[in-house]
């Protein structure tokens, strides 16, 4: 796996990383850092990526159970240490799991097996923030 970020001089604090699949993702900084808001911080990104991995999961393994799974929804509240560097240190994620007759106890699974061995995301940030989950199984 390969990404390469190359800084924009002209606009400040940009970022732009190309990553090895030939996609482009822009970051940026807030205001006060030199930065001009155009585009999420590099650690929303971080974020980003640990929510969408283990959604990935979810869903994945809920089709292979032959689950109607018709939405996945992770939202996560995080806490970063006060010094540098500012680790995450807590993370909540909160599952919002929508689909046909979903069984709670197979979605919490899901859940589990994607924190306890297929979310490589969740798993390094894990070294240094405690991650809690919730879900809701929705009806649709």
């Amino acid at each position: 796996m390969e990404c390469v970020i190359h800084w924009t001089p002209s606009a400040g604090m940009v970022m732009v990383a190309e990553t090895g699949s030939g996609h482009l993702l822009t970051m940026d900084g807030a205001p006060e850092g030199g930065g001009r808001n155009l585009g999420p911080r590099p650690m929303e990104t971080m974020l980003a990526g640990a929510g969408g991995c283990t959604a990935y999961d979810v869903v994945l393994i809920l089709q292979r159970g032959r689950h109607k799974v018709s939405g996945c929804k992770v939202s996560i509240k995080a806490q970063r240490a006060e010094t540098d560097p500012k680790v995450f240190t807590a993370l909540h994620m909160h599952y919002q799991v929508t689909g046909q007759a979903l069984p709670e106890a197979s979605v919490a699974r899901a859940v589990a097996l994607s924190h306890e061995k297929y979310c490589s995301a969740t798993a390094m940030l894990g070294r240094t923030a405690d991650i809690t989950q919730s879900l809701e199984v929705l009806e649709g």
